[in-house]
């Protein structure tokens, strides 16, 4: 199954900010909460690759993408 690691939100806008909007947000689901248990035979990394991915397992895999910065 797979599911979106970043999912989005519309925020409540109030008629009365006096700040300009932010029409849509966004926020990251860890993998893990999707798998509730280990299933047999699930494909690993070489142990190089797990090193840098900082998983053995593929699908516990989470890449970071620093929002700093954007936007401006």
């Amino acid at each position: 199954m797979n599911h979106p690691q970043e999912r989005v939100y519309t925020p409540f806008i109030g008629p009365f900010d006096p700040c300009p909007p932010i029409t849509h947000k966004t926020y990251s689901t860890p993998p893990q909460l999707f798998i509730h248990f280990q299933p047999p035979n699930l494909p690993q990394f070489s142990p190089m690759e797990a090193l840098r991915h900082g998983t053995l397992w593929p699908a516990l895999y989470s890449p970071y993408e620093s929002k700093w910065g954007k936007g401006r």
